[in-house]
């Protein structure tokens, strides 16, 4: 069974603009109807770092905040906090910079709120008994909310290829630490040169592993440690540094157990918009917006985030590459996304996706005016 993905492309007149085309894909998705009355909905973005400008405009956003209204639900705009400490690693930071991008309430009508908190310990444990992980750890007001809308911006990534909806879903809903988790196969280790014996880290360990000895130093037991991050997002003086180690295949899956807790309890209230649009080659979380690699395609949306993932991914393949861009002298390359990070096999994502049943890389795409 293949799954229906709808795909608007970039061509507007005075009666038709790319707002009106995002009504449109809703409409004809079925969007609308994961929504019903009185209906806490969450709408999953990224507001984009500070010195990036490939995040998706808000005005885009405020179509769908729109479309809640008017089935009477109650929208909110949201992101967890990122791992790595630039503009959004705690929710004041976060928020500002959300503001200075554009995600006003006059400009989307609806709140913000950042799923994981003040600090990224807001979250609750779901449970997926997958390969890596027995549960995950997702931003509590994505769990709490009743529907979920992801709008996400489709690009490269220096890990997985590409960063689609279970990019958007898994990395971007799970809290500071379960990114740690997600990113890092290694246990943290404590830098003695940077450590104050603040003693912070032992409060936050769910294993009590970790102890400050008599040279005001923090240790972490290994036989105790259990990986979960918490230590590395809580240090004040990063003294328990963040770990990127890990292997492409296994940060692929890790991701896509964490969307599988993110969709848990969203069965037939949750739907998927995605923008191929500005294709970066890297990132929105860098605090710059490299050239395109190719030619902004199109709007495309589902119900099944696997086969909108794969329908992205065939169209921008299926493109030429453009010439001023990471693709220079491999702009003919069937696949753009390896030719740029030649070292990551994307698939995985998509593979292992359909392995555990969030959905199929069989798609129908259908085009709408």
């Amino acid at each position: 069974m293949s799954s229906k993905v709808y795909f608007a492309n970039m061509r507007t007149s005075h009666k038709n603009s790319l707002l009106d085309k995002v009504d449109k894909l809703i409409k004809r998705c079925g969007i609308d109807q994961v929504v019903a009355p009185k209906d806490l909905v969450a709408i999953k973005v990224h507001f984009g770092e500070q010195g990036n400008t490939g995040y998706i405009r808000p005005q885009f956003i405020r179509r769908v905040v729109d479309m809640v209204h008017r089935r009477q639900g109650k929208p909110f705009i949201t992101d967890a906090n990122t791992l790595y400490v630039g503009s959004r690693a705690n929710a004041v930071d976060h928020l500002v910079t959300a503001l200075e991008n554009g995600f006003a309430f006059a400009v989307v009508n609806a709140p913000l709120i950042i799923a994981d908190g003040l600090n990224g310990k807001d979250y609750i444990n779901v449970p997926v008994n997958l390969k890596h992980f027995s549960e995950v750890k997702i931003g509590s007001a994505v769990v709490h909310a009743d529907a979920l809308i992801a709008v996400s911006h489709f690009k490269g990534h220096e890990a997985t290829g590409f960063g689609g909806t279970l990019k958007n879903l898994g990395m971007g809903c799970g809290c500071r630490s379960g990114k740690q988790m997600m990113h890092s196969d290694v246990l943290p280790k404590v830098s003695e040169e940077k450590c104050v014996g603040c003693a912070r880290c032992t409060h936050w360990c769910p294993g009590n592993a970790i102890t400050v000895q008599e040279t005001k130093k923090a240790r972490i037991d290994e036989n105790k440690c259990i990986g979960c991050g918490e230590c590395t997002v809580t240090c004040p003086e990063q003294a328990i540094a963040i770990n990127w180690r890990t292997q492409p295949d296994i940060i692929q899956e890790k991701i896509v157990e964490y969307t599988a807790g993110v969709l848990k309890n969203k069965q037939g209230k949750a739907g998927f918009i995605t923008f191929v649009t500005s294709v970066s080659p890297d990132c929105d979380c860098f605090a710059w917006t490299d050239a395109p690699i190719v030619r902004d395609i199109g709007i495309l949306a589902s119900l099944d985030p696997v086969a909108l993932d794969q329908a992205c991914v065939d169209l921008v393949n299926n493109e030429p590459g453009l010439s001023n861009s990471r693709l220079a002298g491999h702009e003919h390359a069937p696949d753009k996304f390896m030719a740029i990070h030649p070292n990551v096999d994307w698939r995985r994502q998509l593979a292992y996706a359909e392995e555990i049943g969030l959905g199929t890389r069989q798609y129908e795409l259908i085009t709408i005016d």
